[in-house]
Formats: structure tokens, sequence, C-alpha cells
């Protein structure tokens, strides 16, 4: 530094005069992981060029300032800056931030975006005042969730959210299934300074059906079946997802048995997943007269006792 105040910029920070924006800031990020304080605890003299190179990246990355320094020299900062630019203290209060890379993101966002201080993008109050706020978390990206119903987590739909006081319209893929997230690009929280946004990290969360139920890739209900139907066994109608089947019932099926149906079930990267129908007695509440008869005549009818089994294991 001369006498006068005047800093060479270029040679702060190694560079050719002319240097384009990339060059000065690789230049800075190179010199400035060297010298920070975090690196050098206690050294003065690192923390000194620290602020330097600080300094000389401040006015070589803004094209208002670089333009006055290349044409006015040593008299640049007279040329309209006045007091409160560069050089007029620069105090950065290091404890603000986590690490050195959310110091150097924020300050390469601040200066990089070629705006005046005291406006968005520019860096507030000029260094004479110093970091003020800490800056935002690194972490820009955003979580939410969402509950839709089984039918549209199989067909998928559209929705409208707001978001950040946005307006955003999703679509939510056909075979959804709970808990799976969607990446909304550039829909999450946004960084003043900079101007980057992180993503919106949708979860799916799925309404409850009365018949269908999804377990895995497995779509599953239960299958009421009459008496007859079970002992006798049969050709039956059942309901999937697309409309009405047709199941063959083998005879003699007990209870808790399932039926599986192959490809009628939930949509899936390779095709359909299986539906599985478990079967479910279904006795009369109120039986008519004839049917009362019948049953009757059934339990009169020579057969095995149900109940062997528990006389023949009950000793203990």
């Amino acid at each position: 530094m001369s006498a006068g105040g005047y800093r060479d910029y270029w040679k702060v920070l190694g560079l050719e005069r002319g240097a384009d924006g990339d060059a000065v800031k690789k230049a800075f990020r190179k010199l400035a992981r060297q010298h920070h304080p975090d690196v050098n605890p206690g050294d003065k003299a690192a923390e000194a060029r620290f602020k330097e190179i600080s300094e000389a990246y401040e006015v070589l990355s803004d094209p208002d300032k670089r333009r006055r320094y290349e044409q006015f020299g040593q008299y640049w900062n007279q040329a309209g800056v006045g007091s409160g630019g560069p050089g007029a203290g620069f105090d950065v209060d290091f404890g603000r931030y986590g690490n050195f890379d959310d110091f150097i993101n924020d300050l390469l966002g601040r200066f990089g975006a070629g705006g005046t201080p005291g406006t968005p993008g520019g860096f507030p109050g000029g260094f004479g005042g110093g970091f003020g706020a800490p800056p935002p978390a690194a972490n820009l990206d955003a979580e939410a969730s969402i509950k839709i119903s089984l039918g549209e987590a199989f067909r998928g739909c559209e929705r409208t959210l707001q978001v950040n006081q946005e307006r955003v319209q999703v679509r939510i893929p056909g075979g959804v299934k709970p808990g799976s997230r969607l990446r909304l690009k550039g829909k999450g929280n946004l960084q003043p300074s900079s101007g980057r946004r992180g993503d919106l990290y949708l979860t799916i969360n799925l309404d409850s059906h009365p018949l269908w139920k999804l377990d895995g890739d497995v779509l599953r209900a239960e299958l009421p079946l009459s008496p007859a139907e079970a002992v006798l066994g049969g050709e039956v109608k059942v309901p999937t997802p697309d409309g009405e089947a047709v199941v063959t019932v083998p005879a003699g099926i007990s209870s808790g048995r399932s039926l599986r149906l192959r490809g009628k079930g939930w949509p899936l990267k390779a095709g359909r997943g299986d539906l599985l129908l478990t079967v479910q007695l279904q006795l009369p509440n109120q039986p008519s007269d004839a049917e009362r008869q019948l049953y009757q005549q059934l339990r009169d009818l020579p057969s095995d006792n149900p109940r062997d089994s528990l006389f023949q294991n009950a000793r203990l």
C-alpha cells in the first residue's frame, strides 16, 4: 500500500491487469482460504492480509467500482465512492459464520451480484458497517407434505400449492406410495444476499380407503363369501380398481386364504402389481325360515366334528 492509501488490487490478488471476473473470483477463493483467520488463529498479519484481498475482490468484482478504479487509478475512491467505500475500515465478525465455506459463499454471493451497498445483492452498508445480521442458513431446501386420496395416487393428479407466497402447480404421477418425496427445483427458501433458491421436497401421504389397502407393492382387499360359495367353490365376480373381474374360488376354501389377481393391482415402474383378495366368510345375520331349515338339515347330517382336534390336544 502506498503512502497515499492506494492499493494495486491486481497485485493484491496476484493477477495481470484486465483479468476477467472468473479469474478474479478464482484468485480470491484461493487467497481467502490461505489467509482466513480460522486457518491462522491469532495471526494479525494474516487477518490484515485477508481483509486486503477481500477489499480487492469487492472492487474488482463490481463492474462500476472496477471501471472507476481502472479509469482514475489511485484517485478512484474520490470519483463518486465517498468515505464509506472500501478502505473505510473492513471489520468482519467471523464468529457469525459456522464455517469458512459459509463465509466465502456469502461473500461471493454479495460481491459477485454486481449490486451497490444497501441494495439487494450488494453489501449492506459497505465494508465500514461490518456484515450486520448473520447470513441465512446455507441449506436453502425446504420440506412440506400433502395428503391425497388413494384414487388420486393411483391415477395421478395435479395440485396447486402456496409456497413462499407463490402459487405452484404440482403434477403428482400415478403410482406414488405413502412417504414418496417429490423434488420441486427452485421452489425452496430464498437467500436474499445472493438470489440463490433452494429446492422444495414434498412428502406424499395417502388417505385411507374403505376397500383397498396398499401393502408395499401389493393392493389388498377382503372378499366376503357365503358358506355355500366357500364349500362348493365356483366363479364369482369381484371388484378391481379398473372395474369387475371374475375369479375361480376353489371348493372348500377357508377364511383367511387369499386369491391373487396378477397385474390388477398398483401401478409400478415395470407395469402393474398384483391384487390380493383375502376370503372372509359372511354368515347371514337374520336367516330366512327356508335358510334356517337347510342349516338344521346340514347340522343333523353325519360329518366330522370340527372340534375333534381340540379335544385331542387339550390335555396338558
